[in-house]
C-alpha cells in the first residue's frame, strides 16, 4: 500500500480531518442500505398490528431516528465534517417475508460527500427497529449495511 494512502492520515502519520477548503461546493448524494431480519412470524405480526408496538409507531420512529442520525454523523465519526444537509429520506419496506430493507438517501451542496451520513442514517434506523422490536424476539439481526450509490464528488458509485 502506498505511503499516506488514507485521506485522514497526515504526512507525519497522525490522524487528521481532511482540509476541504479549496474544494468547490457541489451537489452530492449518497444512498445506503441495510436489512433487519425479524423472522417471518415477527414481521407478519407487526405488519398485522399496523407496525405499532407498546413503544409506539415502529416504522415512523425508525425513520425519525435515521434522520436524526444523519444530522449527528459529525458528532459520532471523529473526522466527518459538519454538513448542512439539504435532504434526508429514509424508506423502510419489506425485503421479503422475514426482513425489512432500509434505504437512506442523503443530499448536500458542499465541499465533501455524504456517504457517512447515509450509512449512519441507515444504521440508526436499523438500530431503532431492533430496539422497537426486541421484546418480540432475541434473534433479530442487522445485516448488509453498505453504500449503494454516490454522486457529485471525484467519482460516482452505482451498485444497483
Amino acid at each position: 500500500m502506498p505511503e499516506n494512502s488514507f485521506s485522514h492520515i497526515d504526512s507525519k502519520q497522525r490522524p487528521s480531518m481532511v482540509d476541504v477548503s479549496e474544494k468547490s461546493a457541489t451537489q452530492r448524494t449518497a444512498v445506503a442500505e441495510c436489512y433487519v431480519h425479524l423472522g417471518e412470524s415477527i414481521l407478519q405480526s407487526f405488519s398485522e398490528a399496523g407496525w405499532t408496538s407498546k413503544k409506539g409507531p415502529i416504522i415512523d420512529t425508525a425513520v425519525i431516528a435515521g434522520t436524526m442520525a444523519a444530522k449527528k454523523t459529525h458528532e459520532l465519526i471523529p473526522f466527518c465534517h459538519p454538513l448542512n444537509l439539504k435532504s434526508v429520506k429514509i424508506d423502510i419496506s419489506p425485503a421479503d417475508s422475514a426482513r425489512l430493507r432500509i434505504e437512506a438517501r442523503v443530499k448536500v451542496i458542499d465541499q465533501t460527500g455524504v456517504e457517512m451520513e447515509a450509512l449512519t442514517a441507515a444504521s440508526g434506523a436499523a438500530l431503532t427497529l431492533y430496539d422497537m422490536c426486541k421484546s418480540a424476539s432475541k434473534e433479530i439481526t442487522i445485516e448488509g449495511l453498505r453504500l449503494i450509490e454516490k454522486t457529485g464528488g471525484k467519482s460516482d458509485l452505482h451498485l444497483r
